[in-house]
Protein backbone atom coordinates (compact mmCIF):
# COMPACT_ATOMS: atom_id res chain seq x y z
CA UNK A 1 0.00 0.00 0.00
CA UNK A 2 0.86 3.30 -0.51
CA UNK A 3 -0.49 7.23 -0.68
CA UNK A 4 -1.03 8.87 -3.92
CA UNK A 5 1.40 11.32 -2.93
CA UNK A 6 4.13 9.19 -3.21
CA UNK A 7 4.03 7.32 -6.37
CA UNK A 8 6.45 8.16 -9.13
CA UNK A 9 7.01 7.71 -13.16
CA UNK A 10 8.23 3.97 -13.37
CA UNK A 11 5.91 2.62 -10.24
CA UNK A 12 4.02 -0.76 -10.92
CA UNK A 13 0.54 -0.19 -9.42
CA UNK A 14 -1.97 -3.18 -9.12
CA UNK A 15 -5.04 -2.10 -10.44
CA UNK A 16 -7.95 -4.69 -10.19
CA UNK A 17 -5.39 -7.42 -10.05
CA UNK A 18 -3.33 -6.51 -12.86
CA UNK A 19 0.28 -4.95 -13.13
CA UNK A 20 0.04 -1.40 -14.25
CA UNK A 21 3.30 0.64 -14.89
CA UNK A 22 2.71 4.33 -13.82
CA UNK A 23 4.04 6.71 -16.79
CA UNK A 24 3.25 10.09 -15.87
CA UNK A 25 2.14 11.30 -12.54
CA UNK A 26 1.42 15.52 -11.61
CA UNK A 27 -0.59 16.68 -8.63
CA UNK A 28 -2.77 19.88 -8.86
CA UNK A 29 -4.31 22.00 -5.68
CA UNK A 30 -7.46 23.34 -6.45
CA UNK A 31 -8.02 26.83 -5.73
CA UNK A 32 -11.62 26.42 -3.55
CA UNK A 33 -11.27 26.35 -0.08
CA UNK A 34 -11.29 22.98 1.53
CA UNK A 35 -10.37 21.66 -1.45
CA UNK A 36 -7.99 18.84 -1.13
CA UNK A 37 -5.15 17.78 -3.69
CA UNK A 38 -6.11 16.29 -7.13
CA UNK A 39 -3.24 13.69 -7.96
CA UNK A 40 -3.38 12.73 -11.66
CA UNK A 41 -1.61 9.37 -13.25
CA UNK A 42 -0.82 7.70 -15.87
CA UNK A 43 -0.82 4.27 -16.48
CA UNK A 44 -0.05 1.74 -19.23
CA UNK A 45 -0.93 -2.23 -18.61
CA UNK A 46 1.83 -4.37 -18.61
CA UNK A 47 -0.57 -7.39 -19.61
CA UNK A 48 -2.25 -5.94 -22.52
CA UNK A 49 -0.29 -2.42 -23.27
CA UNK A 50 -3.65 -0.16 -22.62
CA UNK A 51 -3.01 2.91 -21.19
CA UNK A 52 -5.39 4.62 -18.80
CA UNK A 53 -5.67 8.11 -16.71
CA UNK A 54 -6.52 8.44 -12.81
CA UNK A 55 -7.44 11.01 -10.61
CA UNK A 56 -7.02 10.25 -6.70
CA UNK A 57 -7.48 12.60 -3.70
CA UNK A 58 -4.77 13.63 -1.53
CA UNK A 59 -5.27 10.85 0.74
CA UNK A 60 -5.89 7.95 -0.79
CA UNK A 61 -4.10 4.62 -0.83
CA UNK A 62 -2.87 2.59 -3.98
CA UNK A 63 -1.59 -1.07 -3.97
CA UNK A 64 2.01 -1.57 -5.53
CA UNK A 65 1.98 -4.56 -7.22
CA UNK A 66 4.37 -7.74 -6.27
CA UNK A 67 6.68 -7.70 -8.86
CA UNK A 68 10.34 -8.96 -9.04
CA UNK A 69 13.34 -8.39 -11.21
CA UNK A 70 15.56 -11.06 -12.37
CA UNK A 71 18.67 -11.46 -14.71
CA UNK A 72 18.01 -13.81 -17.47
CA UNK A 73 20.05 -14.60 -21.01
CA UNK A 74 18.55 -15.22 -23.89
CA UNK A 75 20.02 -18.77 -25.49
CA UNK A 76 17.85 -19.32 -28.53
CA UNK A 77 15.30 -18.84 -30.51
CA UNK A 78 12.70 -22.14 -31.36
CA UNK A 79 10.41 -21.95 -34.32
CA UNK A 80 8.53 -18.83 -32.68
CA UNK A 81 9.17 -19.56 -29.62
CA UNK A 82 12.27 -17.41 -27.47
CA UNK A 83 14.09 -19.77 -24.71
CA UNK A 84 15.37 -17.79 -21.86
CA UNK A 85 17.85 -18.46 -18.62
CA UNK A 86 16.72 -17.35 -15.29
CA UNK A 87 20.17 -16.64 -13.93
CA UNK A 88 19.37 -17.17 -10.23
CA UNK A 89 17.62 -20.48 -10.39
CA UNK A 90 19.24 -21.90 -14.12
CA UNK A 91 15.29 -22.93 -15.34
CA UNK A 92 14.87 -22.26 -18.35
CA UNK A 93 11.47 -20.96 -19.89
CA UNK A 94 9.84 -19.53 -22.92
CA UNK A 95 8.15 -16.27 -24.28
CA UNK A 96 6.36 -15.61 -27.51
CA UNK A 97 7.16 -13.15 -29.53
CA UNK A 98 3.52 -11.04 -28.62
CA UNK A 99 5.11 -10.55 -25.19
CA UNK A 100 8.93 -10.07 -26.43
CA UNK A 101 7.28 -7.35 -28.57
CA UNK A 102 10.15 -5.29 -30.43
CA UNK A 103 12.56 -6.83 -28.01
CA UNK A 104 13.08 -9.77 -30.64
CA UNK A 105 14.84 -7.63 -32.79
CA UNK A 106 18.09 -7.35 -30.27
CA UNK A 107 17.93 -10.56 -29.23
CA UNK A 108 21.50 -12.64 -29.85
CA UNK A 109 22.64 -15.81 -28.03
CA UNK A 110 23.94 -15.21 -24.67
CA UNK A 111 22.58 -11.65 -24.40
CA UNK A 112 21.67 -10.91 -20.72
CA UNK A 113 19.14 -8.82 -19.64
CA UNK A 114 16.38 -8.38 -17.04
CA UNK A 115 13.13 -9.77 -16.59
CA UNK A 116 9.82 -8.53 -14.70
CA UNK A 117 8.06 -10.59 -13.33
CA UNK A 118 4.54 -10.86 -11.29
CA UNK A 119 3.20 -13.62 -9.56
CA UNK A 120 5.47 -16.29 -10.59
CA UNK A 121 5.07 -15.48 -14.37
CA UNK A 122 7.24 -13.05 -16.93
CA UNK A 123 5.57 -10.48 -17.94
CA UNK A 124 7.77 -8.21 -19.56
CA UNK A 125 12.46 -7.96 -20.67
CA UNK A 126 14.32 -4.57 -20.08
CA UNK A 127 16.99 -4.52 -22.57
CA UNK A 128 20.63 -3.04 -21.90
CA UNK A 129 20.71 0.30 -23.53
CA UNK A 130 23.20 -1.07 -26.38
CA UNK A 131 23.53 -3.90 -28.12
CA UNK A 132 26.42 -5.07 -29.78
CA UNK A 133 25.05 -6.86 -33.77
CA UNK A 134 26.60 -7.91 -37.28
CA UNK A 135 25.64 -5.90 -40.45
CA UNK A 136 24.43 -9.09 -42.68
CA UNK A 137 23.16 -6.62 -45.29
CA UNK A 138 24.06 -3.28 -46.78
CA UNK A 139 24.56 -1.41 -49.83
CA UNK A 140 28.38 -1.01 -50.62
CA UNK A 141 30.66 1.33 -49.08
CA UNK A 142 30.15 4.83 -50.92
CA UNK A 143 34.03 6.09 -51.56
CA UNK A 144 35.01 9.28 -49.77
CA UNK A 145 32.08 8.98 -47.34
CA UNK A 146 31.85 10.70 -43.49
CA UNK A 147 29.95 10.49 -40.98
CA UNK A 148 27.76 13.37 -41.28
CA UNK A 149 26.88 11.91 -45.05
CA UNK A 150 23.48 10.28 -45.90
CA UNK A 151 22.54 7.03 -43.93
CA UNK A 152 21.98 3.97 -45.77
CA UNK A 153 19.40 1.06 -44.84
CA UNK A 154 21.49 -2.14 -43.12
CA UNK A 155 20.39 -5.55 -42.21
CA UNK A 156 21.12 -7.34 -38.97
CA UNK A 157 21.36 -10.33 -38.47
CA UNK A 158 18.30 -10.76 -36.12
CA UNK A 159 16.70 -8.95 -38.80
CA UNK A 160 16.05 -5.50 -37.61
CA UNK A 161 16.72 -3.04 -40.30
CA UNK A 162 18.71 0.38 -38.93
CA UNK A 163 19.74 3.30 -40.70
CA UNK A 164 24.05 3.60 -40.54
CA UNK A 165 26.79 5.57 -41.81
CA UNK A 166 27.66 4.98 -45.77
CA UNK A 167 30.79 3.34 -44.66
CA UNK A 168 29.54 0.34 -43.19
CA UNK A 169 29.91 -2.66 -44.75
CA UNK A 170 28.40 -5.80 -44.43
CA UNK A 171 30.12 -8.59 -41.71
CA UNK A 172 31.05 -5.34 -39.35
CA UNK A 173 29.85 -5.21 -35.58
CA UNK A 174 28.14 -2.62 -34.76
CA UNK A 175 26.54 -0.98 -31.30
CA UNK A 176 22.88 -0.35 -31.47
CA UNK A 177 20.93 2.05 -29.08
CA UNK A 178 18.18 -0.35 -27.70
CA UNK A 179 15.52 2.61 -27.08
CA UNK A 180 15.25 3.97 -30.79
CA UNK A 181 17.03 1.77 -33.00
CA UNK A 182 19.87 3.88 -33.39
CA UNK A 183 23.53 3.21 -34.81
CA UNK A 184 25.79 4.50 -31.73
CA UNK A 185 29.25 3.17 -33.04
CA UNK A 186 30.92 0.67 -35.11
CA UNK A 187 32.67 -1.87 -32.63
CA UNK A 188 37.04 -2.06 -32.58
CA UNK A 189 38.90 -5.23 -32.61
Amino acid sequence: MAEVTQIKRGDILDLDGAPWLVTEVSSQTPSARGASLLVKIKVRSLATGQTLAKTYRGGDVVDRADCEQRPIQFLYQQNEAYIFMDLETYDQFELAPEVLGDATGYLVDGLELRSLLYNGRVLTVELPVTVELVVVDTAPTVKGATAQAQLKPATLETGLVIQVPPYLTSGERIKVDTRDARFVERVKG
